[in-house]
């Protein structure tokens, strides 16, 4: 099985000038007309391009063969280093991109359902930040979202921001994002993990990904960690991993796309992993807590038992 690409320019007010797209469509694309395909919006890193999706068009034909996650569309814009962001002073609007020009215009264009289960945001480094932004301000419009090596700062303040971070992101470079000085409200108010403390209930029909190598050189696994104890602590269901030996980039990357998409195939198509056997199992083990007075604690798949 092998799906093509095509690329496709994306007309805005938001940001400067056209942006490339490219976009990746599976096998059989378009031959029954009625079909409506989920869509998948890939976001790249801070030195990539649209072109990155080229890449990684194996990784996702591979994981449809396989049955990992169904046929789909994947749309990867060209974000430049805009972190995804809209710019303190207005002068680009990468968010606003997104969500009022891209999406709607690929709906257009494309046969991609318009659902919000149907629609999975996804990246790897300044890709990874931005999915979580995204997603966390926007669960209303996406369904899923699965981050890989997320450049996120380990900081819930712009004042906690420390030297393990300003070497490879400098303070000048976030100035012209943030301001300058930078706003620190205006950070905070677009910094996934104080997004997510501010008010986790906002998070509990997103299916969230999280993962990060242990060697990465810029740190990035001290971010993931805080915003994985951050859902964890408030109960928020979702999937970390922290992949033993990945560096940021390398040849690591591709094996753990694939892995992400399956989680994505897993959100898009729920497997039968409570059956009745299992049902019968908690049945007996809810006995068991009831009979030394233990109170019940009913399933929910939002939500990490016991929280």
């Amino acid at each position: 099985m092998h799906g093509r690409i095509m690329s496709e320019r994306v007309e805005s007010s938001n940001v400067p000038g056209e942006v490339a797209a490219s976009i990746y469509l599976p096998e059989g694309y378009g031959e029954l007309p009625q079909e409506l395909y989920p869509l998948l919006l890939l976001l790249h890193g801070g030195d990539g391009s649209e072109q990155d999706l080229l890449r990684f068009a194996p990784v996702i034909d591979a994981a449809i063969a396989e049955g990992r996650i169904p046929p789909l569309v994947v749309v990867m814009p060209g974000a430049r280093r805009s972190l995804y962001m809209d710019y303190r002073d207005g002068s680009e609007k990468w968010e606003s991109f997104i969500v009022s020009d891209l999406l709607p215009q690929m709906r257009s264009r494309m046969r991609i359902s318009g659902q919000r289960r149907h629609t999975c945001i996804g990246g790897y480094s300044m890709g990874g930040l931005g999915s979580l932004r995204l997603a966390f301000k926007h669960p209303d419009i996406f369904g899923t979202v699965a981050s890989l090596e997320p450049a996120i700062e380990p900081a819930l303040c712009w004042q906690e921001v420390g030297p393990r971070v300003l070497f490879w992101r400098p303070q000048a470079f976030m100035e012209g994002i943030f301001g300058s000085p930078i706003d620190a409200d205006y950070w905070a108010a677009n910094n996934p993990a104080t997004i997510a403390r501010r008010d986790p209930s906002r998070l509990l029909d997103l299916g969230i990904y999280l993962e990060v190598g242990d060697q990465d050189m810029l740190y990035l696994h001290e971010g993931t960690e805080l915003l994985h104890r951050i859902l964890f602590d408030a109960g928020i269901s979702h999937e970390y991993r922290l992949v033993r030996g990945a560096e940021h980039v390398g040849p690591s990357l591709n094996a753990r796309i694939a892995d992400a998409l399956g989680f994505m195939g897993r959100q898009l198509a729920a497997p039968n992993w409570i059956d009745e056997k299992v049902l019968e199992v908690r049945a007996i083990m809810d006995a068991k807590k009831r009979a030394v007075g233990m109170p019940l604690d009913g399933a929910d798949p939002r939500r990490i038992r016991g929280s």
